[in-house]
C-alpha cells in the first residue's frame, strides 16, 4: 500500500482540478472529438489542449486520429470505476457494480468538501 501512495496522490491531483475532472466524466462516457468536447463543455480550445495534454501526459486518456480529428478515450479501466463511485457519491448514479454501501445516507447535501468528511 505505502509504495502505491505516490501514484495515487498524483491521480487525485490531477482529478482535483474542475476542468480536468469534467473533462475525464466526459470523455468516460464515450470516445470524443477534441471539437465536440469544446462543443459540449464550452471549453475553449486553448485551454482545452492544455488540459487534454496533461491527461495524456499522465496516461488517463488515449488518443486516435481518424482523418483530421483526434478522438479521446479513457485509457485506464480503473480510471473509469473510480469516476463512476465518484458520480454515484456525488450524482446518485453510477456503474451498476457500484451499490451504495448501507452505512452511507442515501442523499447528503454540501459542496465539495462533503467528499472529505468523514462518514460514521
Amino acid at each position: 500500500m505505502k509504495a502505491a501512495v505516490p501514484d495515487v496522490a498524483e491521480l487525485l491531483r490531477l482529478l482535483s482540478a474542475p476542468t480536468r475532472l469534467l473533462l475525464l466524466c466526459h470523455i468516460a462516457q464515450g470516445e470524443c472529438a477534441v471539437g465536440d468536447i469544446e462543443r459540449d463543455l464550452g471549453i475553449r480550445q486553448p485551454g482545452l489542449s492544455q488540459q487534454l495534454g496533461e491527461l495524456r501526459q499522465a496516461k488517463l486518456v488515449t488518443t486516435r486520429r481518424q482523418s483530421r480529428s483526434i478522438y479521446y478515450s479513457i485509457a485506464d479501466e480503473r480510471v473509469r470505476m473510480l469516476l463512476g463511485a465518484l458520480h454515484a457519491i456525488f450524482c446518485g448514479e453510477g456503474l451498476p457494480m457500484l451499490a451504495p454501501s448501507p452505512a452511507l445516507p442515501a442523499t447528503r447535501q454540501g459542496g465539495a468538501a462533503r467528499f472529505a468528511r468523514m462518514l460514521p
